[in-house]
């Protein structure tokens, strides 16, 4: 029977959360797309990645809706609104319409992720000590927080009440959107067990951070932990971040030994290139690099910026989300070329678009999460054409500069 659904805006996102509850042992599924039968799922623990995160407000409040109306009808025991840690995409739009839709009185919200240093404090979201719109991601060129005051950033789409609660603070009497201050795990530990005191809420919303405690709260977990399978030493980064720790970590891994390919502009934007003979020719060339290097890069960012893909894309008329779309669809039909490639061996995808396009090079709708790498950092398989892949998967944005090296460290020593 279906005990949780997890509605997450996008594909990493969907991983992230969905494996806090895998790595317990609980069976758990990771799909792409609204049109999913709940009734007959057969998993405890169900995350559907609805994509809403780039749609307009009033579309993603719709898949939502939907979906809400959906799980209810199914008997689904509680559903958790998983949020991006970063306050990326549409928060008040996709919480409005789980509250509304839902029926209920308050939705609990509880934004921080502390465990990889993004914190809640008097309602205003912090990234590594900073408000988030001081961060990388209040300048994303496509999708920048324009808000860190977590109320305020609700009430850009939805005239839906929302509060900000402190630590220790008790929800009884309140109703709308409560947005729960959280410093530390601790304190997402403390604020859990206060919801959980009447109860199972029926309806959640945080992002990994918060979801780290639910197998225990929800009475999911045994105390058992799922161990990390050997990995292929070779390793593969595809990368689509823009943001500059990741660019930080790639330049580590360079220094460190990794070798890496820029993806050229014309690669990247223009449509069926790796079809055609000079995209052929390309594809040869990669697959040398990674029969010549067990630790590779390809990414999609030009060097010291990315100021010659936005003019190539400007000539030719592509707009921002066109450039979004383009670049992670082109780097999706490279991957699906090379899937079958002997050299190719344990692979590392950082943003939501690569992962999907991926993902869809390959008919995969689907991945099965297995542990965490470490906090934000999931590994997870799927099968295709007989043939079981795992990837590493994470967004962009955190984690230490050696990161790379410290990952192709690990799984070679493994």
């Amino acid at each position: 029977m279906l005990l949780l659904l997890i509605l997450a805006d996008d594909f990493t996102g969907a991983l992230d959360t969905g494996v806090q509850f895998a790595a317990c042992g609980i069976p758990t599924r990771v799909v792409v797309g609204e049109q999913v039968d709940l009734a007959a799922s057969d998993a405890a623990v169900l995350v559907v990645d609805t994509e809403t995160r780039h749609l307009p407000a009033a579309e993603a409040y719709a898949v939502i809706a939907k979906l809400t109306r959906e799980a209810m009808s199914a008997g689904v025991f509680s559903i958790y609104k998983k949020t991006d840690s970063a306050l990326r995409g549409n928060i008040g739009a996709e919480l409005s319409a789980l509250l509304k839709t839902s029926g209920e009185r308050r939705l609990p919200f509880l934004p921080a992720f502390p465990q990889i240093d993004r914190v809640t404090r008097d309602g205003v979201h912090y990234i590594s000590g900073v408000p988030v719109t001081e961060s990388p991601f209040g300048i994303d060129p496509f999708e920048p927080v324009r808000c860190a005051e977590v109320t305020k950033l609700i009430h850009l789409q939805t005239d839906m009440p929302a509060q900000n609660l402190r630590p220790g603070e008790t929800a009884a009497d309140k109703t709308g959107i409560l947005v729960y201050d959280a410093a530390t795990a601790a304190d997402l530990e403390t604020a859990g067990r206060q919801l959980f005191q009447n109860g199972t809420p029926p309806v959640l919303a945080g992002c990994a951070g918060f979801a780290a405690f639910l197998p225990e709260l929800l009475g999911l977990s045994d105390g058992s932990v799922v161990e990390t399978p050997q990995l292929d030493p070779r390793l593969l980064v595809l990368c689509g971040s823009v943001n500059p720790i990741t660019l930080r970590q790639m330049d580590t891994a360079e220094k460190a030994g990794f070798a890496r390919l820029r993806l050229t502009p014309r690669q990247k934007l223009e449509p069926g290139y790796w079809a055609s003979a000079d995209g052929k020719a390309a594809l040869a060339e990669i697959e040398q690099m990674l029969a010549a290097n067990p630790r590779c890069i390809i990414e999609t960012n030009d060097a010291g910026g990315n100021q010659l893909t936005a003019d190539y894309a400007a000539a030719r008329g592509i707009d921002l989300d066109g450039m979004r779309v383009g670049i992670s669809g082109s780097v999706g039909q490279m991957f699906g070329a090379l899937f079958g490639s002997e050299h190719l061996g344990t692979l590392l995808l950082t943003g939501g678009d690569t992962l999907l396009q991926c993902m869809n090079s390959v008919g995969a709708r689907e991945l099965e999460p297995v542990c965490e790498l470490e906090s934000g950092i999931v590994l997870a398989r799927f099968t295709y054409q007989g043939r079981t892949r795992y990837v590493i998967t994470k967004s962009g944005g955190f984690g230490q500069e050696d990161l790379l090296v410290e990952l192709a460290d690990r799984i070679a020593k493994h």
